[in-house]
């Protein structure tokens, strides 16, 4: 679903608007996301080593970059690995009044309940390979009710400290099951701010691992999804393709976006 009126931002800024980028990669057999691995690519790419970027919003996803000097060279890989901060954030706010938990200081004072964290991730979603992406269509509030409903006794906090698990055992699945072996891991979007989820991706991550957010590479953890979609515009208005294929499962590159003139 593409949100927002291109021809009325253009009316009302008098400056040129593009707009509709997943459309195209549609019309090409794919799946019109994940759109920012190539934006990914030029902004943290490294010269021999391999990198992981996991954007956590409200839906998350990895891109999983090769050595950029390393045969196939600038190989990418990526896809959604599931829920983000959706999940945790409507069950915060529903039991705290709050809309996130912030450094998910409440997650950290409960516990893990095991079989609602298998149960959660028994989703087919989560073994289907790439590329694949997901978002608020699956993973919703009666998504999490259904999951839910023979575990009524849990305390409000345990079932948040799960869910807080399932973002990070998901992702760090995903990120696992590449074979680039990444020694880094750059998080970007709101979850870069959840203190204990951090912690949380860094006890899962291999050891020689290393979980930082895009703050340390530039580029705040809020503006990098702003900053790839720009970049994605600029590669409109030059012309240029921006897709990458193997990412979205479209037949080819393709230049993304629709241009409304001023």
């Amino acid at each position: 679903v593409q949100l927002n009126n291109p021809s009325m931002l253009a009316e009302l800024t008098g400056i040129d608007v593009v707009a509709d980028f997943r459309s195209r990669d549609v019309a090409a057999g794919g799946q019109g996301a994940p759109l920012v691995p190539a934006f990914h690519q030029v902004t943290f790419g490294q010269a021999h080593d391999a990198v992981a970027v996991l954007n956590i919003g409200g839906i998350s996803n990895v891109t999983l970059l090769a050595p950029l000097d390393v045969p196939p060279v600038g190989d990418v890989i990526g896809f959604d690995c599931g829920p983000g901060n959706a999940l945790m954030d409507h069950w915060c706010q529903r039991h705290t009044g709050q809309t996130f938990d912030s450094g998910g200081q409440w997650a950290a004072s409960g516990q893990v309940s095991t079989p609602l964290l298998k149960g959660l991730l028994d989703e087919p979603y989560f073994a289907k390979p790439p590329p694949k992406s997901t978002g608020r269509d699956l993973f919703n509030v009666a998504w999490l009710e259904d999951k839910l409903a023979a575990f009524g006794d849990l305390p409000p906090v345990d079932v948040q400290t799960t869910l807080t698990e399932l973002t990070a055992s998901a992702c760090m699945t995903c990120i696992g099951s590449c074979k680039f072996n990444s020694k880094t891991l750059i998080v970007s979007g709101g979850g870069a701010f959840n203190t204990y989820l951090l912690q949380r991706l860094q006890a899962l991550a291999h050891k020689s691992m290393t979980v930082t957010t895009s703050q340390h590479f530039g580029l705040p953890p809020l503006q990098v999804e702003a900053a790839a979609f720009a970049w994605l515009a600029r590669k409109a208005i030059r012309h240029e393709t921006a897709s990458l294929p193997k990412v979205t499962g479209a037949l080819g590159a393709r230049i993304l976006g629709a241009i409304y003139p001023a």
